[in-house]
């Protein structure tokens, strides 16, 4: 079934929340290499302020889209598990560091699918959706990397994390300012303007 183009529209229309996603993204990996002891108390409030943010970010964009698509749902689990992740670290801060990396990990590993799953259904639509896609894989892979290895030194998962989220959110700011430039010149992907 294919995606029906005004879902592309409104995806342009909200570019600046893919862009804010992804400047929070980079400021989050900014933060990790620019204080590297921070400590681990505090590593778990800027990770529950960044997923919190995220997630708001994504339940937002669901709802405008809600109506022009039936597959606006997606984004909305993904902004719950966002907003979820971000309050399980505000409403228990002394978690461990193990624990952390987990649910890290697990959030990670479920924004990934969902990221790849809307490029999957976007690629006849938009241009760009590569980059949606390319930070699917990246945060499945980064998920992956954590539940495998989850013992490495604070210090190297920090690291880890900061290079993520750094990397992770120029691809979104990457794909907000390819949407912003799509919806300023009203054109469409070479599919879409054939179709």
């Amino acid at each position: 079934m294919r995606v029906p183009v005004i879902d592309a529209d409104s995806l342009a229309r909200n570019w600046w929340a893919v862009l804010l996603r992804g400047i929070a993204a980079v400021m989050f990996g900014i933060i990790t290499f620019v204080a590297p002891g921070i400590s681990l108390a505090a590593l778990v409030l800027v990770y529950g302020a960044y997923a919190l943010v995220d997630g708001v970010f994504a339940v937002v964009s669901a709802v405008r889209r809600h109506g022009s698509t039936d597959r606006w749902w997606v984004m909305l689990i993904e902004g719950i598990v966002g907003i979820a992740a971000g309050l399980v670290t505000f409403f228990w801060p002394g978690i461990t560091a193990l624990a952390l990396l987990y649910l890290i990990a697990a959030w990670s590993l479920l924004t990934g699918v969902m990221e790849v799953i809307a490029a999957v259904r976007l690629r006849k639509i938009i241009a760009g959706e590569w980059l949606l896609a390319l930070s699917g894989v990246l945060s499945i892979g980064f998920g992956v990397l954590l539940a495998l290895f989850p013992a490495p030194g604070a210090l190297a998962v920090l690291l880890w994390i900061g290079a993520y989220a750094i990397v992770f959110g120029c691809l979104l700011v990457a794909l907000g300012l390819r949407l912003r430039s799509w919806q300023r010149h009203g054109t469409a992907h070479p599919a879409t303007a054939a179709a």
